[in-house]
């Protein structure tokens, strides 16, 4: 094939078709048989649009026994025999939406009905979990072989219910019914493989089937979702090269910029880099930089759960937390840390074995930006899509070349003229007298711009507001909505929050900013450069 004519598996996720039609296809099946022959029952945690969907489809294919698929693939260093089993093979991504636990329950029937014309179906078997059991008996009887069974977003019915604790719990009974049978069953099963985003303890797959082994963080699978370095580099180097062509630089410039948008996520403590997949193909056949994950926009579920445990974002670039709190139930969450990470907007960063801890942070700039689109309207009552283009290129110049007056006018301007969202008036007036609506407003707006910032960084002497790092020069922010600029500048010397970033090698340059509540725009502010006694005080 030449550089014009590959072809990218977008919007297919089933192996066989990927395979038959000449897709290109980054070759995972060594771990797929790893996979399939590691534990009997299997649940894998991924974020969406990550190639879980393809994986099963995969297995579905190996377990029945479709060879000729293989040909040419590292499974046949592996599989010898080629046995063919039946496969029960459930996509629950299907139910999602369904506001009542009848409801619910009418789609699982529905999801079964291929399978009965296949299998048959009694007079008795009337709620889902009695048709499952039902048919995994008949398929045994009939074909004289175990049962393999794919179920793919297993938890896609709950998610949307979260927070709504009776139609929860409802809608629950209902999935653990559903599920009880893969237990009941353990004899006639030779392979059952689960995957989802979330952990629903409480559910019968992880409560019955006391052997479930949950693989979403053995270091072995890192990379059985997702492409690594080495596969971008090598696999999809073509695309990488005619992407280089457009951009009018090396493969090299290239490559480095897919990693900066695409890349960054870890998957265990041990991860390889790992590249979101649905991302990548999609640039390679568009020969486009975009951000496609968020095509379909951040989660509904997320940004609620985010404000049910009013989710501090601006502490969202490092966290540092223990092993344990990835296996929090999520029906029993105390935060939304796991949802974050089981869904792929925050990832591993840096991993303490000494005391178990991990750090986690957003993976990349696509990410970031999704975070900024979406969290926009929920955090602070902008519109994401107000959040112009053209304001943010010149913001990021004015920073680039140290004007900081210049960005602080840019923004004012900017905050001057947006629309907020409907609905958001009374709770903007209530949080416009705070200075944590503030950060939030700075933090998401530099987020945007894929600068890095933090908010509320401990020093010796107290809490600095914000640190801005530029390539460079650092940046130190004190933000005031009661007093004036020249005082927040004082109170940075005072308790000295811009010593700590002295030593870099970069120019450092404190900012005092006070904002007016009632315009809800930076008012005037004061700036100073370590090493420099003159202050610029621009009152607007």
């Amino acid at each position: 094939m030449t550089m014009t004519d590959r072809k990218y598996p977008i919007g297919i996720q089933t192996f066989s078709e990927i395979i038959q039609k000449g897709y290109v296809y980054v070759d995972k099946t060594d771990l797929v048989w790893q996979l399939a022959h590691y534990a009997k029952f299997i649940f894998l945690s991924r974020p969406r649009r990550f190639g879980k969907s393809l994986l099963t489809t995969t297995l579905d294919s190996y377990f029945r026994g479709e060879r000729d698929l293989f040909e040419g693939l590292k499974i046949m260093d592996y599989e010898q025999e080629w046995e063919s089993y039946p496969v029960i093979h459930l996509d629950l991504s299907s139910a999602k939406g369904q506001g009542t636990a009848e409801a619910l329950k009418s789609k699982l029937m529905l999801l079964l009905k291929d399978l009965t014309e296949i299998y048959g179906k009694d007079e008795e078997e009337v709620t889902p979990g009695g048709l499952l059991a039902g048919i995994i008996k008949r398929t045994y009887r009939q074909t004289g072989k175990q049962v393999a069974i794919i179920i793919d977003e297993y938890d896609a019915p709950l998610l949307e219910v979260l927070h709504e604790s009776s139609t929860l719990d409802d809608m629950r009974t209902v999935m653990q019914e559903f599920y009880q049978p893969l237990k009941a069953s353990e004899a006639l099963i030779k392979f059952c493989f689960i995957t989802g985003i979330t952990k629903f303890s409480q559910l019968s797959i992880f409560s019955t089937i006391n052997n479930l082994k949950n693989v979403t963080m053995l270091p072995r699978f890192s990379a059985i979702c997702g492409f690594t370095e080495h596969e971008v580099k090598t696999v999809l180097a073509e695309g990488i090269e005619k992407m280089a062509v457009q951009y009018k630089c090396s493969a090299e410039e290239m490559f480095e910029k897919l990693k900066a948008r695409y890349d960054g996520y870890h998957f265990s403590e041990e991860s390889e880099d790992i590249y979101n997949p649905y991302s990548l193909l999609n640039a390679f056949t568009d020969n486009k930089l975009a951000n496609y994950w968020f095509e379909s926009g951040t989660p509904t579920f997320l940004i609620h759960q985010m404000q049910h445990f009013r989710t501090d974002i601006t502490a969202l670039d490092r966290m540092e937390v223990p092993s344990s709190a990835f296996d929090q139930p999520t029906e029993n969450m105390e935060d939304a840390l796991p949802l974050l990470y089981q869904s792929g907007y925050l990832t591993i960063k840096d991993y303490d074995s000494e005391i178990e801890s991990y750090t986690l942070s957003i993976p990349n700039q696509e990410v970031r930006i999704g975070y900024v689109q979406g969290l926009l309207p929920a955090y602070i009552g902008l519109k994401g899509r107000d959040v112009q283009m053209g304001f943010a290129a010149k913001f990021w110049l004015a920073l680039k070349k140290a004007d900081i007056d210049l960005a602080m006018r840019e923004m004012q301007a900017y905050m001057a003229a947006i629309p907020y969202v409907e609905g958001f008036k009374k709770k903007l007036e209530e949080a416009a007298t705070a200075e944590g609506f503030y950060e939030y407003t700075m933090y998401l707006i530099f987020s945007m711009l894929n600068v890095y910032v933090r908010t509320q960084v401990k020093c010796a002497r107290g809490r600095t507001d914000m640190v801005v790092w530029m390539p460079d020069t650092t940046y130190v922010f004190e933000l005031k909505v009661n007093g004036t600029a020249q005082e927040a500048l004082e109170q940075i010397d005072d308790k000295t929050y811009a010593i700590p970033y002295q030593t870099d090698g970069c120019p450092v340059v404190k900012v005092g900013v006070k904002f007016d509540a009632s315009k809800r725009v930076p008012e005037e502010w004061a700036i100073s450069q370590c090493g420099k006694t003159n202050i610029e005080l621009n009152e607007q």
